[in-house]
């Protein structure tokens, strides 16, 4: 093959691979779309995006929709948008629900509601078409010691205002059962409840629960309520369980002292008799002396002796006795 040819062929190559690098490189396709859509929108900046590495489908797809709603944003707005993390698509429909819905809301708010972690989107729905939020039974008790088990529907309008820095869904329902727990503990009865459930709904209106928050309630409507247990009558039945345990506690106290002092008052009788053991011991050595010394004589001992023999002899015979008048088992 001449060597004229193998040039040829190479710079066709080489073209072809530039074309292709080119087309792919620079979106061209996507400036025709643009362009026939209104979009003005011109090749550098799209070759700009590439070097930003921004996809520049996501900056043009979403400025056609609002060029076709007639909202005015800027590509490099959109563009900052999504270099800062913010979802570009999302937001512009978020600007043409709200345009559609006659809701004033700026593109630098509805950037900052997305940045937030918020969707922008479903805020803008919710304004228009308020949503219901649910709350888990509460459980209150009124002054008469009946439980209230009440479950509340809260109808909330998002504010928009209000989107970046307010409060949540977990914020209202809290508020909500702090209200119901703070009505139905006021009642004076548990009845008084129960035959006008709507006085839980005002005096919880009535508190301004949406204050710092991102919506704005628009009624609260008790769907159940049902009477719990009876919390007064348990804690006064706890309570007299307790008094009676103290109770016990002390009369056992008092038992164990009265023991202590049974124990003390037998020990006192065995040393009171081992007293009298140790005095009688004395008395033959007192009888010895006197014997000795002349103060009684062997007649006076024997008489004594005798007067002892006698009054054992009496009180085995009363023994016996008392032993005869058993009944026999």
């Amino acid at each position: 093959m001449p060597g004229g040819a193998v040039f040829t062929i190479g710079i066709s190559i080489l073209i072809i691979l530039l074309v292709i690098l080119f087309f792919t490189f620079v979106p061209v396709g996507l400036w025709i779309t643009a362009y026939f859509s209104g979009v003005k929108i011109g090749i550098g900046n799209l070759i700009g995006m590439r070097l930003r590495r921004v996809v520049p489908s996501r900056i043009v797809s979403p400025m056609i929709k609002a060029t076709k709603a007639g909202l005015e944003i800027g590509v490099n707005e959109l563009e900052a948008h999504f270099l800062a993390g913010g979802n570009v698509n999302v937001l512009v429909d978020a600007l043409i629900a709200a345009q559609r819905a006659d809701i004033p809301l700026e593109f630098e708010r509805a950037a900052a509601i997305d940045l937030a972690g918020r969707d922008v989107l479903e805020a803008v729905q919710v304004s228009v078409n308020p949503k219901v939020i649910e709350t888990p039974q509460i459980s209150a008790v009124a002054k008469d010691g009946i439980e209230v088990i009440a479950k509340a529907r809260v109808t909330v309008r998002a504010n928009i205002e209000r989107l970046v820095g307010g409060a949540g869904e977990e914020t209202i329902i809290a508020r909500v059962g702090e209200g119901i727990v703070t009505t139905v503990g006021s009642s004076e009865r548990h009845k008084d409840v129960l035959e006008n459930p709507d006085s839980i709904s005002k005096t919880v209106l009535d508190k301004g629960l949406d204050s710092g928050t991102a919506f704005e309630i628009l009624s609260i409507d008790i769907a159940d309520i049902d009477v719990g247990r009876n919390v007064g009558a348990k804690l006064q039945t706890d309570q007299a369980e307790a008094d009676k345990r103290i109770a016990q506690a002390k009369a056992e106290e008092r038992r164990a002292m009265a023991v202590a002092k049974e124990q003390e008052m037998i020990a006192e009788v065995q040393a009171m008799k081992a007293k009298v053991v140790e005095a009688e011991a004395e008395v033959p050595l007192a009888i010895s002396k006197s014997l000795k010394d002349g103060k009684i004589g062997f007649m006076d001992y024997y008489n004594m002796r005798n007067l002892l023999a006698d009054t054992e002899m009496r009180s085995s015979i009363s023994k016996i006795g008392e032993t005869d008048e058993k009944p026999k088992e």
